[in-house]
């Protein structure tokens, strides 16, 4: 790698990106000076880790702001942008659950949700496990019955006029038939929003003043519904953990760790109650002090998310008066930053280090076994079949088809002997007439590498979604369908090695030789391709199976008079499939369709007159 002049770095503040020779973006950082900070990497004391993201890098550009706070945010919009492989970051946000509000409904709606956090929806959490937020949500749905159902068993009871099993279980007030006023069910939405915010206080107390008025007026029925629903209130509040004297709202977090990781521990403690844990391992693919591991967290806990008044580390970050500043900007308000010395603050700081510390023997027990199978896994297949290197990042290939009909390719990636999810892709076959799965693959794969070098040399700003070359190839098939990689690889001069697997005996074909090799049935080479041969066979099938079905659909509902595409959508959001539809009587396809298409509709599938 190049290394910049001095003179070529500006001395200001700003983010650089240090990428490797795809272009890639392999590490992120801030700097008050970005010259001496960038220079300090071609020093000859740097520590390993630093040393390899160095090594793999093939230049380093930077971007300049005018100061360190907006730096600093910068700094967290490009890693999650790029997500770095040698920054810490939280794992994918679907691994914390949260408990959601859905405020932009007409009628809001109580759900358990991950991944990205949507506008319009007010989050509580996260939680340690999914079950314990469905459990406290149980209990609050009779003080505050607000619906849970889906938007599609929503409108099908509205269409109906007829409520679900909880609305008669009083776990949900019905607003789907009109059972509640709006403005009513809006109290039940902020009521439940503020006892999960920890305001439980006015809320009890409201329920015990609004039981005491209904037996005062002899509304014995009423006052007992508000009995139960004080009840299921206070076995919630129980639940949740006091830990401070004062009605006070705070974060904590505290980590255990060694060289190469750390468990992190995060309480969201408000009003002195904890509604919320977030706890997680984390790879330290960087160096860093214990410290600077706090300010990562600090940057991805409130990079999105607003902080509370005042935030409680084991260890001050470097540049805390910084961090207490873009905390102050993320809150709109002054946050305070700081370590507890004495008292409650205290003690819950170290229960919540034990706990990181027993989370952190558990991982490091089922780590060591997971890393080491993975890394024998990749040593022996990069043995196996003559590799230059462990095959680090893997794409493999199926074709699915029933004779001919809805052909489709698939893509799955391994990346480290783990499944990159978002990395998969689906072809439809474009080209090819009939069942010829030599030439769909030949389709994919030329798709595939086709767009790899298109998007090879352009900016990496506006490359697309295959901008990444694979270390190996895997195909679903023998000699014919590997002969066919080879030709597309070598029409587009790229050096990528190509394997093919069959399902026969699981034999192994290699360009260029005219047998396959048998891997004994206990390497963990074989146990490796099986697992990404069938996971790409396994996403193939899904998606032929989605577009058959759809088809299916189509070529029934295309031939009944007055069915177009609206309608069409108007019945499979009510019904979902073409056996439900085929299952529903013409009275329930006419509050979907006007009835005398209703009545061809239900003609054409019973083969009936109308």
């Amino acid at each position: 790698m190049r290394r910049p002049t001095p003179a070529e770095i500006p001395d200001s503040p700003g983010a650089y990106l240090f990428r490797d020779i795809h272009g890639q973006v392999l590490y992120v950082g801030k700097a008050k000076s970005l010259r001496k900070r960038v220079a300090n990497y071609f020093g000859n004391d740097l520590q390993a880790r630093t040393q390899a993201m160095v090594d793999a890098a093939d230049g380093v550009d930077w971007i300049v702001t005018d100061s360190e706070v907006a730096a600093l945010m910068l700094e967290y919009s490009l890693i999650k942008k790029h997500l770095p492989r040698f920054n810490i970051r939280l794992r994918d946000d679907k691994s914390y659950p949260y408990l959601a509000i859905t405020r932009s409904d007409e009628w809001p709606r109580a759900r358990v949700m991950r991944g990205k956090k949507r506008k319009g929806t007010e989050y509580f959490g996260p939680y340690a496990h999914t079950y314990a937020i469905r459990k406290t949500l149980d209990e609050l749905l009779k003080t505050f019955p607000i619906r849970t159902c889906s938007e599609g068993l929503f409108r099908r009871q509205k269409a109906q006029g007829r409520p679900c099993l909880l609305f008669h279980i009083e776990k949900c007030s019905g607003p789907c038939v009109g059972e509640v006023s709006p403005d009513d069910y809006q109290e039940y939405v902020d009521g439940l929003a503020r006892f999960l915010g920890g305001d439980t206080d006015q809320i009890v107390e409201q329920l015990r003043a609004n039981m005491a008025t209904a037996a005062d007026e002899l509304a014995y029925e009423q006052a007992a519904r508000f009995r139960d629903r004080l009840h299921e209130a206070e076995r919630a509040i129980a639940r949740q953990e006091v830990v401070t004297d004062r009605p006070e709202d705070f974060d904590l977090i505290a980590l255990e760790e060694d060289d190469l990781e750390a468990a992190v521990q995060v309480l969201t403690v408000r009003r002195g109650r904890v509604v919320g844990r977030l706890g997680t391992v984390l790879d330290k693919v960087e160096d860093v002090t214990t410290g600077e591991l706090i300010a990562s967290m600090l940057r991805e806990l409130y990079g999105e998310d607003r902080p509370p008044k005042a935030v409680l580390v084991q260890e001050l970050p470097p540049d805390a008066n910084l961090w207490a500043e873009w905390l102050s900007e993320r809150r709109g308000a002054h946050v305070s930053l700081r370590v507890p010395q004495r008292g409650g603050k205290r003690r819950l700081l170290e229960t919540a280090r034990t706990n990181a510390r027993e989370a952190f023997a558990r991982h490091r027990l089922r780590r060591q076994s997971d890393h080491n199978a993975r890394a024998r896994a990749l040593r022996s297949l990069q043995d196996t079949l003559g590799l230059p290197v462990p095959p680090l990042r893997i794409e493999a290939y199926d074709i699915s088809t029933i004779q001919g009909t809805n052909t489709v390719g698939s893509m799955v990636v391994l990346e480290d002997g783990l499944p990159k999810n978002s990395d998969y892709r689906r072809f439809r076959i474009r080209t090819v007439v009939g069942q010829d799965d030599f030439a769909s693959m030949e389709e994919v794969l030329r798709r595939r590498f086709a767009a790899y070098l298109k998007e090879r040399d352009l900016p990496v700003e506006e490359r697309g979604k295959f901008s990444y070359p694979p270390s190996l190839v895997l195909i679903d098939g023998g000699a014919g369908q590997l002969s066919r990689a080879v030709r597309v690889l070598g029409d587009l001069d790229l050096d990528i090695p190509v394997v093919g697997l069959a399902k026969r005996m699981e034999e192994v074909y290699l360009p260029g030789r005219p047998e396959p090799i048998r891997i004994p049935r206990d390497e963990e080479a074989l146990h490796l391709l099986q697992r990404v041969r069938d996971e790409a066979h396994r996403f193939a099938v899904t998606y032929h199976r989605k577009l058959r079905d759809r088809t299916m659909i189509d070529s029934t509902l295309d031939d009944v008079p007055g069915i177009g595409p609206t309608r069409k959508k108007a019945l499979l959001r009510r019904f979902g499939s073409l056996k439900r539809i085929r299952a529903a009587s013409r009275e329930e396809l006419g509050k979907a369709i006007p009835g005398t298409v209703a009545a061809d509709l239900y003609a054409a599938l019973h083969g009936s007159e109308r």
